[in-house]
């Protein structure tokens, strides 16, 4: 009943995005989907590069 308001993991959000009938999207949609989806992919890569930039001045700050 109170299951929608409980946070998802992230697995199961990429798993229902990976099950999604494609066959009823115009090609429209398709196209939107595509860039919504890179720029997730871009929005990922930067939180990434900023995650590995990060570590490497902790990493720094601590080697002997």
């Amino acid at each position: 009943m109170f299951d929608d308001d409980l946070p998802r993991k992230k697995s199961d959000l990429l798993a229902d995005l990976a099950r999604e009938d494609l066959d009823r999207l115009s090609i429209a949609d398709l196209d939107a989907r595509i860039a919504a989806l890179e720029a997730e992919l871009a929005r990922t890569r930067t939180k990434r590069a900023g995650a590995a930039d990060f570590r490497a001045a902790a990493d720094s700050l601590f080697k002997k």
